[in-house]
């Protein structure tokens, strides 16, 4: 699944082509992906100029003149394919492949650019997870996007504000961090990587980071800037790999070539010092990555 900075990678990379630009066509290959689309979907955002691409968690958010706004989520294995005269490339950083086959193209947004440039703009798909919502209000208000947390992104989340989501909480430290409604877009692999860099185990209670005292208050600063480090990083990452960018190999960000603990089972701890090495557990159904030495 894109994580967050998977998804704003995204949108940084789009942003060039689509904010200011016009919808022409909107051609939709079929009757729905995840949900069927809304009514008139193609219609309504026919003739429609683009005024600002952004991103809530791991939504992609599309303002148009006049509205609506367009939700765009990319599931497990949706992504945009910019195509114009001279090139074709594919934004964002993901883990995992993404598809090239024209067959799984459902969605094609053919758009204007104030200077006349002409560009096809295309969701791809196969397992047909993702989804397009209109939000005909404030997309905030839109009931995907009501319920969702604080940002990971910015100073906002510190360490007194993660004492206060966690406070009093007896489910797992990392299961809470996964929790939309506390903080929004943080996925598995990152949040692996942010308990790995605030030595934290991820089988610890999360009201523990919470309790009165000089080191709980420590433990929630650790981890609020962890997690604001390695969603930054990962960001960087993926910018670079836009810059450098030049054709289509479903491979762009670098990230991963940075990964700690995640996807390293048996490796050695990269912790100077720590002599340990990362495990795998499962929680909730999902692999988490740790080190058992280093992450108290």
């Amino acid at each position: 699944m894109p994580e967050l900075p998977e998804v704003e990678t995204v949108r940084r990379g789009l942003q060039p082509v689509l904010e200011g630009a016009t919808i022409m066509r909107v051609e939709a290959r079929r009757p729905d992906l995840r949900f069927p689309f809304p009514e008139k979907f193609s219609q309504r955002l026919t003739g429609k100029t683009i005024t600002a691409l952004g991103r809530r968690a791991k939504y992609l958010t599309m303002e148009l003149d006049g509205g609506p706004v367009l939700i765009c989520h990319l599931g497990m294995s949706g992504s945009f394919r910019i195509e114009t005269e001279d090139d074709s490339h594919l934004p964002g950083i993901f883990h995992h492949d993404r598809s090239k086959s024209s067959s799984h193209d459902h969605v094609v947004f053919h758009v204007a650019s104030p200077a006349g440039a002409r560009s096809r703009v295309i969701f791809n798909d196969p397992r047909r997870f993702g989804f397009m919502l209109f939000a005909e209000g404030a997309a905030e208000d839109h009931p995907m996007l009501a319920g969702l947390g604080v940002e990971p992104t910015g100073n906002r989340l510190d360490g007194t504000l993660i004492a206060s989501l966690m406070k009093g909480r007896r489910s797992p430290l990392k299961a809470a961090l996964l929790d939309q409604r506390l903080i929004a877009g943080l996925g598995n692999i990152y949040v692996s990587e942010a308990l790995w860099r605030s030595s934290l185990s991820p089988l610890r209670e999360a009201g523990t980071i919470a309790k009165p005292g000089k080191k709980a208050k420590a433990q929630s600063e650790r981890l609020a800037e962890a997690i604001r480090s390695v969603i930054s990083d990962a960001i960087a990452a993926g910018g670079s790999s836009l810059r450098d960018y030049m054709q289509t190999d479903g491979s762009l960000g670098y990230f991963q070539h940075s990964f700690a603990v995640y996807d390293r089972e048996g490796e050695p701890c990269p912790k100077p010092g720590c002599g340990g090495h990362v495990e795998r557990i499962v929680q909730s159904g999902r692999s988490t990555f740790y080190c058992r030495t280093c992450q108290r």
